[in-house]
């Protein structure tokens, strides 16, 4: 635990790229492979699921400290983190701890398991052989909240330094569902062959938006233009027999769509495509509150079947007869795809999204003003001699959104935010006029700098009317450009709409309470 604990304070006592990543291939050529892998399963985001309440965290740490449970509360905010709050208010530890972090995985994992009193007396045993460090991070890992400022590209450039091995088919080692009980630091990074799995993904490709002018990208001849969906960014792997659907954020969903299942009976084997999975009904894509409707579920009705099916609109293909072809240039990639879904009936759950054709930038300028028309979030540019790359590298796809839509709200509630953000009221609940009353319609937490939260707070705190908690009811005085990229109807919220990705856009002194958008002007904007 103490290499462990040595490396998260290397990384989080520092904002350079490369001593993060020195610190890291330090800790992967040195560490044992049992804690190299948990090491990996950690900083990917793989975190064990929550051994206990942060409840009954607060009242054993406060019993630990002797001091009265309120006094830990006051504490929490002004520290900003609960882990850290626990860490700092528990008594020096007269133990040093020795054991590697792979035991102190399994102790997590265990906890789980136990009677609550018999948990309570090995959590205070725990914190009893840490220091101020290895709690705070032991407490993060019991809360299941443990996050580092790491991304995973750096850590795959740390292995590839480690271990000589290639840094791009290190990403794709990583991705795919596997824990550390389910592999070892020798199967997941060093083995020869990556197709055991076979449903294991490939690192998706992103993209950078557009800030400026479109033409300073290069001429138009060079770049491939599509539109930019707004459904579920995914890859359907076809290997072995079996279809297997995977999201951006490497969480498999296979089983939430079963209608595409139908994929194995239309395309072959060997197959990685990339695209966006959408609600799609009569020929057109349906709004993403529909499609939203069926994420959470594990299960899927069949009257969801039936109202919000989905396809999959493939833009690129990764993988074709077994083999990898992501260095092959886009528009090789792209006329392979189109040759193998082109003539696919009708009831083929697989589509292809269409490209744009374009002579120049102001004709694809006014094509992207129809986007909303068309069910989209605006367009994607991709270089049409470029490979697949892992992550988010400059120059190669962008993405040309049209400008949000926008309301300007009234601040009714506020929250304070998390971390270093505790001390400073960041969440807020805006409303719009219906006649005389003010109606709820979405909360926002960013958008606005640090400066702005700073005079917001001091504003709350002098116009708070009540209080629920840690939750403020104001004098309904400030004025908000709120931004969003769509809006559907919602029978769950007073309004009776939702909005898509809300965030401040900006603060609207300018503008009085009363002088703030109508309910009718927010629903108009549904078209």
């Amino acid at each position: 635990m103490q290499q462990f604990t040595d490396l998260f304070r290397q990384i989080d006592s520092t904002t350079s790229t490369n001593a993060k990543v020195a610190a890291l291939a330090t800790f992967f050529g040195t560490a044992s492979d049992e804690d190299k892998l948990w090491c990996i399963a950690l900083f990917s985001g793989r975190r064990p699921k929550r051994a206990v309440t942060s409840a009954r965290l607060r009242e054993w740490a406060a019993e630990a400290a002797g001091v009265p449970l309120w006094l830990l509360e006051e504490a929490y905010p002004v520290v900003g983190d609960l882990s850290e709050t626990i860490a700092l208010i528990l008594p020096p530890s007269d133990r040093q701890d020795a054991q590697p972090l792979s035991a102190w995985m399994t102790f997590v994992l265990m906890l789980a398991d136990m009677p609550e009193e018999e948990r309570k007396a090995q959590i205070l045993s725990a914190w009893g052989d840490l220091d101020d460090t290895q709690r705070f991070v032991f407490n993060k890992l019991l809360t299941g909240g443990f996050r580092v400022g790491v991304s995973q590209r750096l850590m795959t450039r740390a292995l590839a330094q480690a271990t000589d091995l290639d840094e791009a088919g290190i990403a794709h080692r990583l991705m795919g569902k596997w824990t550390p009980q389910t592999t070892s630091f020798n199967n997941l990074i060093l083995a020869p062959s990556i197709q055991d799995d076979l449903s294991r993904p490939y690192p998706f490709q992103l993209a950078h938006g557009i800030e400026g002018d479109v033409a300073d990208i290069g001429p138009p001849t060079d770049w491939s233009a599509e539109w930019k969906w707004d459904g579920i960014r995914g890859q359907m792997i076809l290997r072995g027999g079996e279809m297997h659907i995977w999201s951006r954020g490497e969480e498999l969903m296979t089983d939430r769509f079963p209608e595409l299942r139908k994929a194995l009976d239309f395309l072959p084997q060997g197959i990685v495509m990339d695209g966006e999975i959408l609600a799609y009904k009569d020929g057109t894509p349906l709004p993403f509150n529909d499609l939203q409707k069926r994420i959470g579920r594990k299960t899927v009705p069949s009257s969801l079947l039936k109202s919000a099916p989905v396809v999959m609109q493939a833009y690129d293909l990764l993988e074709y007869d077994g083999q990898d072809i992501r260095e092959r240039p886009f528009a090789a990639r792209r006329a392979l795809l189109d040759r193998m879904i082109q003539d696919l009936p009708p009831d083929a759950p697989v589509i292809l999204s269409p490209q744009v054709t374009f002579s120049d930038w102001a004709e694809l300028a006014a094509l992207r003003e129809t986007s909303r028309d068309r069910m989209a979030e605006g367009l994607m540019l991709k270089r049409k001699d470029g490979p697949y790359l892992a992550g988010r590298k400059r120059g190669e796809w962008w993405k040309w959104k049209i400008d949000p839509l926008t309301i300007d709200a009234v601040m009714i509630y506020a929250q304070s935010g998390h971390g270093r953000r505790a001390n400073l009221f960041t969440d807020f609940t805006f409303a719009v006029w219906n006649g005389n009353e003010l109606v709820p319609f979405t909360k926002a937490y960013s958008g606005l700098t640090d400066a702005e939260f700073n005079k917001i707070t001091r504003w709350v705190r002098a116009n708070t009317q009540e209080r629920f908690g840690p939750v403020r009811r104001v004098t309904p005085e400030l004025v908000f450009e709120i931004a969003f990229e769509g809006i559907a109807e919602s029978k769950r919220h007073k309004s009776g709409v939702a909005l898509r990705f809300p965030r401040m856009l900006r603060w609207r002194h300018d503008k009085p309470a009363q002088e703030a958008n109508t309910l009718t002007d927010l629903k108009a904007l549904m078209g």
